[in-house]
C-alpha cells in the first residue's frame, strides 16, 4: 500500500470535521472517508438541539449565574462517578474538557462564528443533594441555529480545505479494517458502496461495488457510537446495574450509527473500555413523521409534569422530569416497566415541553427571532402541537376519567385504575393551596422559578393539574430512547488510541463518540448535558492537531 495522503479521518460527523479542519489548517493533506452519502455530512450533530456546555459564560453572568471551573469540575466528578482502574484516562480527559469549557472554548467558537440563544438552560438538575450528580447551575447553552449551526462552523473550514486541495471527501467508502504493519497503523481497507441519493438520516444501500485501500501516516477514527444498533446496545447493556434491557426501545439516532468501527479497531489491537456505560433517555416518544426506522424523539421536559409508572403510581423522589436521567432509567428498567407516563395539562406543555432535535425547533434552527418570541407569548409550539394531534404516545382529554380511559385504550391494558391516578393527582394538587408545602417536586418547581431563565421561558407557575382554565389534560407515554455511547476507544490526552497493554498504538487516533468523547469515557456513568457536541469538538481538535504534528 502506497501513501496517498498524510492523514485519514474515518467519519464525516462533527468530530471528524473538526479533526480534518485542524489537519488541513496545519497544511497537511487529509482524506475523509464516510460510508453514507454526502447528504449526511455532519452526522448526528446535524439532528441535535445544539446544546453546548460552557462555564462562567457571558450569557450566564448576564442572567446572574455564578459559575466557576472549580464548581463545574466538582459537579462533573460527582456526576461521572469514576470508580474503575481503567478510568485514569477518562478522568484526565474530564479535567481537560472542563478546563476547556471554562477557558478558551467560548472565545474560540465565537471566533469561528458561533452565536448563542441568550437564555441558558438547566439540564440534569440533580436532586440528590449538593454532593450528588447534576448541574449546580444552568450551563446548557443553545446554539443559534441548533445543531446545523454548530456543524456549519466546521463544514465551512473543511470546504475551504477542499478548495485549497488539502481535503478530499470520499463518500460511500465504508472502512472495514486497519492496515497494520510492523505494529504501526499504515492506513485502512474497506468497501465502496453504490452511489445513493438517500435523504439525510434514511437508510442507504449497502450494495458493494468495489474495494479500496488507502495509506497515510495517521488515521483518526471518528465513526460515532452504537445507538442505532440495538443488537450492540443489548449486548453491552449493564444488567447488573440496570436490570434487563427493555423489550421495546425507540431509536434516537439512525441505523448507520452502528458501532462497527469499534469492533474493527479492537480486532486490530486497540483497547475498548467502559462499553457498558451508555446514555439513554427516559422520555422518548415515537416520531409521528419518522425519518429513520423506529425514530424516537426525546422530550426536554420542564419539572412540573406528574410522572407515573404503568400502574398510575407516582415515581418516587428524586425521579422528577429533567433531574437525573440515569437514576430514573435505573428505576424504570429495574422494575421492568415497559413505559411510564407524564400527566400534565395544556398550560404546562405550552411552557415546559421542548423537543430535542434541529428539525423539531424550526425557529431556533432557522434563526427566526419572531418565531422564538412566539414561544413566550403564543400558544403551544407547532411541533409539540403536531405530536398532540398525531403522536402515537399522546392522549388529550377534557377530564381525568376520560384521560385514564384513553391511556388504557392506548396501551390495550387495564393497568391504570382511575382511583389510583385520581388520588395521585389530587394529592399533588392539594399542596397548591399555599406557596409552600411538603411536596418535594413542587418545592423544586418553585426553586427553579427563582432562576430568571426558567421563570421566563421554561417553568410554568405552579397550579393545579385539574384547574379547568389550564386544560385540557394530557398524558404522554414515555419509552426508553437509545442515544449515546459513553465508553469507547481508550485514548491519551493527545487522542492516541491505546493498545491492550496501555501503550499508544502508533499511527492511530480517535475522537468523538467512538472514543467515549475522549479517553474512552470522560463522562463516566452520567453526562451533564451539552457535553456531547462539545466533546466532539474538543476531542476532534486534540486528535487533529496531534495527528498533523506527527506527520513528517
Amino acid at each position: 500500500m502506497t501513501q496517498e495522503t498524510d492523514v485519514i479521518v474515518v467519519g464525516a460527523g462533527l468530530a471528524g470535521l473538526v479533526a480534518a479542519a485542524e489537519v488541513a489548517e496545519a497544511g497537511k493533506r487529509v482524506v475523509i472517508l464516510e460510508q453514507e452519502p454526502e447528504t449526511n455530512f455532519g452526522g448526528q450533530a446535524f439532528w441535535s438541539f445544539g446544546g453546548l456546555f460552557f462555564v462562567d459564560s457571558p450569557e450566564q453572568r448576564r442572567l446572574g449565574i455564578r459559575d466557576s471551573y472549580e464548581l463545574a469540575l466538582r459537579d462533573w466528578m460527582n456526576t461521572a462517578g469514576f470508580d474503575r482502574e481503567e478510568d485514569r484516562n477518562p478522568r484526565l480527559w474530564a479535567e481537560a474538557y472542563v478546563a476547556f469549557a471554562a477557558g478558551e472554548k467560548y472565545a474560540w467558537l465565537r471566533s469561528l462564528g458561533l452565536r448563542l440563544f441568550p437564555i441558558v438552560g438547566w439540564a440534569e438538575r440533580g436532586g440528590q443533594g449538593a454532593g450528588g450528580p447534576g448541574n449546580s447551575v444552568p450551563r446548557f447553552h443553545i446554539t443559534w441555529g441548533t445543531g446545523p449551526g454548530v456543524v456549519e462552523l466546521f463544514e465551512r473550514r473543511v470546504r475551504a480545505g477542499v478548495e485549497r486541495g488539502l481535503v478530499s471527501l470520499r463518500f460511500r467508502h465504508r472502512v472495514r479494517g486497519l492496515d497494520v504493519r510492523g505494529g504501526v497503523v499504515r492506513g485502512v481497507v474497506g468497501e465502496v458502496l453504490e452511489a445513493s441519493d438517500a435523504p439525510r438520516g434514511t437508510r442507504s444501500s449497502r450494495a458493494v461495488v468495489g474495494e479500496f485501500s488507502l495509506g497515510a501516516q495517521a488515521v483518526i477514527v471518528a465513526s460515532g457510537g452504537i445507538g442505532g444498533n440495538h443488537e450492540l446496545v443489548r449486548r453491552n447493556w449493564p444488567i447488573e446495574r440496570l436490570g434487563p434491557a427493555p423489550e421495546f426501545m425507540v431509536a434516537g439516532v439512525p441505523e448507520h450509527v452502528d458501532g462497527l468501527m469499534l469492533g474493527a479497531v479492537a480486532e486490530a489491537g486497540g483497547r475498548v473500555i467502559n462499553p457498558d456505560r451508555m446514555w439513554h433517555y427516559t422520555e422518548g416518544i415515537r416520531n409521528w413523521n419518522p425519518v429513520w426506522a423506529n425514530h424516537g424523539i426525546r422530550i426536554l421536559p420542564g419539572p412540573s409534569s406528574l410522572w407515573l409508572d404503568p400502574y398510575g403510581r407516582r415515581l418516587p423522589f428524586p425521579h422528577f422530569p429533567g433531574f437525573d436521567t440515569l437514576a430514573t432509567l435505573q428505576h424504570i428498567t429495574r422494575n421492568r416497566y415497559p413505559y411510564t407516563w407524564f400527566v400534565l395539562n395544556r398550560r404546562i406543555i405550552k411552557k415546559e415541553f421542548a423537543l430535542s432535535g434541529s428539525e423539531q425547533n424550526p425557529d431556533l434552527t432557522g434563526r427566526d427571532v419572531r418565531g422564538v418570541l412566539r414561544r413566550v407569548v403564543g400558544g403551544v409550539q407547532a411541533p409539540v402541537q403536531a405530536f398532540m394531534d398525531r403522536g402515537a404516545d399522546f392522549v388529550v382529554r377534557p377530564t381525568l376519567s376520560e384521560l385514564v380511559r384513553g391511556m388504557n385504550e392506548l396501551t390495550g391494558t387495564d393497568w391504570l385504575d382511575p382511583a389510583v391516578v385520581e388520588r395521585e393527582v389530587r394529592d399533588r394538587d392539594a399542596q397548591l393551596a399555599n406557596a409552600f408545602g411538603k411536596d418535594a417536586q413542587l418545592a423544586a418547581v418553585r426553586a427553579a422559578r427563582a432562576y430568571l431563565g426558567d421563570r421566563l421561558v421554561r417553568v410554568a407557575k405552579p397550579h393545579r393539574l385539574l384547574d379547568p382554565a389550564a386544560g385540557p389534560l394530557i398524558a404522554v407515554r414515555l419509552n426508553i430512547l437509545t442515544r449515546k455511547t459513553l465508553g469507547g476507544l481508550e485514548t491519551d490526552l493527545q487522542g492516541r488510541v491505546l493498545r491492550q497493554g496501555g501503550e499508544p498504538f502508533p499511527g492511530l487516533y480517535a475522537a468523538g463518540e467512538v472514543a467515549g468523547f475522549g479517553g474512552g469515557g470522560m463522562h463516566g456513568y452520567r453526562a451533564l448535558e451539552g457535553t456531547f457536541l462539545g466533546g466532539c469538538v474538543f476531542s476532534g481538535r486534540v486528535a487533529g492537531r496531534a495527528a498533523a504534528a506527527a506527520v513528517i
